[in-house]
């Protein structure tokens, strides 16, 4: 009787609707919110100023009022077409997790991640830069230190940071799903979701436990999380093996992953915050 339904399952399955794109809703608005429980008053002051006046970027389809909308503002500019098409390849880095960590080749002209935290920093810095501009640039920022901390906007092995890795997340295997989707989506809503909470005042131990370092240290970092735990796990324990037509990540595995997948959106959390003391406060 149970084998039976299983098709009918499937389908209803394939019907529901994803968190594909949790990580850049539920994952960005995570990390921007552990960001601004932990940043000083006097920083918290001015992104509430500054996001204030996000009207001033002309994208009424895409509001910047609070830290939450702005976190997942440079995602939803995708739509408005070729006005921020410039802005596509700014969201990752690929850079080979089977080879030694070169950003540089990854980050030409700019255009990678990183490069563009940095570029923000920057203008954040400066009060010569108009308001506008840096209100786009903190929108910017929040969004890019949620990106360079999942794994597969770090890491690539020839395949896109997993959108050509066809997977299934346990029992759930539309076909819509790939291994990056999976880090992107259902993995990040399993992991913020478990308990306790992620958004919290954080010790000055912890926090300084994670905020050492540069752009190019966290890059580095979940390049080797997305070589040493993202594409290990899906691929038998070897990363750099070949991919094959369909990976499964099984419950044990799944379960595994969800520790990872928790401290990188603490890290990227308190990371952030410490940029914007460094830029605002």
């Amino acid at each position: 009787m149970i084998r039976a339904l299983l098709p009918l399952f499937a389908a209803l399955v394939a019907l529901l609707p994803t968190p594909a794109f949790a990580y850049w809703e539920y994952g960005h608005e995570t990390v921007a919110q552990i960001a601004y429980r932990n940043v000083t008053p006097e920083t918290r002051a001015e992104i509430a100023r500054m996001l204030a006046r996000s009207s001033m970027l002309d994208t009424p389809e895409c509001p910047a009022r609070t830290v939450e909308e702005a976190s997942v503002w440079a995602d939803c500019i995708k739509k408005l077409g070729a006005r921020f098409s410039y802005a596509s390849s700014w969201h990752y880095q690929n850079v080979n997790v089977c080879k030694p960590f070169d950003l540089k080749s990854a980050c030409r002209d700019g255009n990678c991640v990183s490069a563009q935290i940095d570029r923000d920093v920057k203008l954040l810095k400066d009060p010569k830069v108009p308001l506008r501009e840096r209100i786009q640039a903190l929108a910017f920022l929040i969004h890019f230190v949620g990106d360079v901390h999942m794994p597969l906007h770090a890491g690539d092995h020839d395949d896109l940071g997993g959108n050509r890795v066809r997977a299934a997340y346990g029992l759930y295997a539309p076909e819509r799903l790939n291994l990056h989707s999976i880090w992107d989506g259902w993995l990040a809503e399993r992991a913020i979701s478990t308990p306790p909470s992620l958004i919290r005042l954080y010790t000055p131990a912890e926090r300084a436990a994670i905020n050492g370092g540069t752009v190019e240290d966290w890059s580095r970092e979940s390049w080797a999380i997305a070589r040493d735990v993202t594409y290990a796990s899906a691929l038998g324990g070897d990363p750099c093996g070949p991919i094959p037509q369909r990976v499964r990540l099984d419950d044990a595995t799944i379960e595994k992953l969800v520790e990872p997948s928790r401290l990188q959106v603490i890290r990227g959390g308190l990371r952030l915050a410490r940029l914007l003391d460094e830029t605002l406060g």
